[in-house]
């Protein structure tokens, strides 16, 4: 048995398949991603739909979170470069904090599936890898378009005999992206869910507003760190 593929089969709980082409899908991953993508895809049309020169109602708040995803990427990654990864960190941070609030908000345990239960899709270890791998790709793009070949050159960089901890380097970064965001938001809905179990629903209230607090947290934190991975891939060694 290949050990990859041991690993690709570790899930927490009991999940919801569906069949497709003799693969198994997470069915209530994609059901709560989709949740999620209408949300974002609703607030956006709200927003856009009539736009105005003196932003007013809610264009003016779609055009708070555009500042501040426009800002962290200008942070980030710099002012040279900064306005073409603009949409790729929105989408990011966008979906992860949608997720992450629709599964401290959203009482998605009320609605019954055939098997297991819905929650936020970052509460499945599948979502996070692939967000993850994502901006590990978009990394390795964004400096190999600008450097070309010579962008391997930094795993040499400041002295040959890195080379081997500059390459782990890059692998570990998708898997402490990954596992940060999946560990703190199942974590946080343990929680919530067994306090609601043991004590009053009052009691839990606190540790939900904390849970709030948190998911928003972990979004603006990967989010800053793929923004911090590009920029150094862009950024020029000497």
């Amino acid at each position: 048995m290949n050990p990859l593929l041991e690993i690709a089969e570790v899930s927490v709980g009991q999940h919801y398949y569906w069949e497709l082409g003799g693969y198994e899908l997470h069915g209530q991953v994609l059901i709560t991603s989709w949740v999620v993508l209408a949300i974002i895809a609703t607030l956006s049309l709200l927003g856009n739909r009539d736009l105005k020169p003196t932003p007013d109602g809610f264009q003016n708040f779609t055009e708070l979170v555009t500042e501040f995803i426009r800002d962290l990427a200008k942070t980030q990654i710099g002012e040279e470069d900064y306005l073409k990864w603009v949409p790729f960190l929105g989408t990011i941070f966008l979906f992860i904090f949608v997720s992450n609030w629709s599964g401290a908000l959203l009482p998605y345990r009320l609605i019954e599936i055939p098997n297991g239960e819905l929650a936020a899709p970052t509460n499945d270890i599948n979502t996070t890898v692939a967000l993850a791998l994502l901006t590990s790709i978009s990394y390795f793009y964004a400096g190999i378009s600008k450097k070309g070949l010579g962008y391997f050159s930094r795993y040499v960089e400041p002295a040959a005999f890195l080379l081997p901890i500059n390459v782990l380097e890059d692998f570990t970064k998708p898997l402490s992206l990954s596992f940060r965001l999946f560990g703190n938001i199942l974590a946080d809905e343990l929680v919530v869910g067994v306090l609601v179990a043991l004590v009053p629903l009052i009691i839990p209230i606190p540790i939900m507003l904390l849970g709030v607090f948190t998911s928003a947290i972990q979004a603006l934190v990967f989010a800053t760190l793929a923004g911090a991975y590009i920029g150094e891939a862009l950024a020029d060694h000497h």
